[in-house]
């Protein structure tokens, strides 16, 4: 049976769980990392064998614990921030009410592999290895890939289930053509260019810049660039030009981020500027807040797929620094 299907669902399900938990913290909406907090609960009790409840629904005031697992002694912090502060603080929190547990800590958003490596006061004595006992999508995809494939294929059918988040294709369409109308009318006080699309092979203008966590909304959004170039020519056919306005508009948020900016924080910060100036817009009608991301995260990949934002490997832009 081939595993690789099966793998390959999970990483990019994982990746963009992450991806949308970061963006919707940028934009200060919490309501992924709560959800967050109870999928990973079912998905550690699922991998390990565990049996997690959420102590956060039981004592709101919990001490900065987030699951508990009395039987298998374990306490698992969920957080957002992966940082050996983040951790220490954590640790020197009251947990005498844990003497004897097993402290684990699930970046759920941020690469923590460096934190692997450091030491920690651990005032409490608790049981950690940070080589061990740190996760994030990688340090998971390690356990995932080692599993033999009945467990494999529980743990694919879950985050099948779990994470996916169903929108139908009219609705797409129609608020796509509203985002459209609402970005065309803003002022973006930049003088217009070409827009051309010039021919690149996607992944390798994903290395060529350097994108890691932003590989995920790339791959899931790029296959609605030809709805996005038809809804384009439909409204430039009426004379409106928008295609023009938003492109140029969503390439000047991006020349204003400081090129030595982390690239995938740099792709990020276009999406939540994009996103922010949409729901500011006085022309704003509200659309639903995921379905609005959504739209605005298919704007913003079909701009890299026209070289608007981030450099053509073929060096053909010139425009992106």
């Amino acid at each position: 049976m081939n595993r690789v299907p099966y793998c390959n669902h999970i990483e990019e399900s994982l990746s963009f769980l992450a991806y949308r938990i970061e963006v919707r913290g940028g934009l200060n909406l919490l309501d992924v990392h709560l959800h967050s907090e109870n999928f990973y609960l079912h998905f550690f009790n699922l991998l390990f064998d565990l049996k997690l409840k959420n102590l956060n629904a039981v004592d709101q005031n919990a001490a900065a614990i987030d699951l508990v697992d009395t039987e298998n002694k374990t306490i698992i912090q969920v957080s957002s921030t992966a940082t050996k502060s983040k951790i220490e603080s954590t640790l020197a929190k009251d947990l005498s009410a844990y003497k004897g547990y097993s402290f684990k800590f699930i970046s759920i958003s941020k690469d923590a592999s460096d934190l692997k490596t450091k030491t920690f006061a651990n005032p409490h004595a608790l049981a950690f290895s940070p080589t061990t006992d740190i996760f994030d999508i990688h340090a998971l995809l390690s356990v995932i890939n080692a599993l033999d494939i009945d467990r494999l294929k529980s743990v694919y059918h879950f985050i099948r289930k779990e994470l996916r988040i169903p929108v139908e294709p009219k609705n797409i369409e129609s608020n796509l053509a509203s985002i459209i109308n609402i970005l065309s009318q803003e002022d973006w006080n930049h003088s217009p260019v070409p827009h051309a699309t010039a021919p690149f092979d996607i992944p390798k203008k994903i290395a060529h810049n350097h994108l890691d966590r932003a590989t995920a909304m790339i791959e899931e959004y790029k296959v609605h660039h030809a709805r996005v170039d038809t809804l384009y020519s439909e409204f430039d056919k009426q004379g409106a030009n928008k295609s023009l306005s938003i492109l140029n508009g969503i390439q000047k948020l991006y020349l204003e981020i400081p090129p030595a900016t982390d690239p995938d924080a740099r792709f990020f910060s276009v999406f939540n500027n994009v996103c922010a100036r949409t729901q500011e817009s006085a022309n704003y009608t509200r659309i639903p807040g995921e379905e609005m991301e959504l739209c605005v995260g298919i704007l913003v990949v079909d701009a890299f797929i026209r070289c608007k934002i981030f450099k053509n490997p073929e060096g053909q832009i010139d425009a992106n620094p």
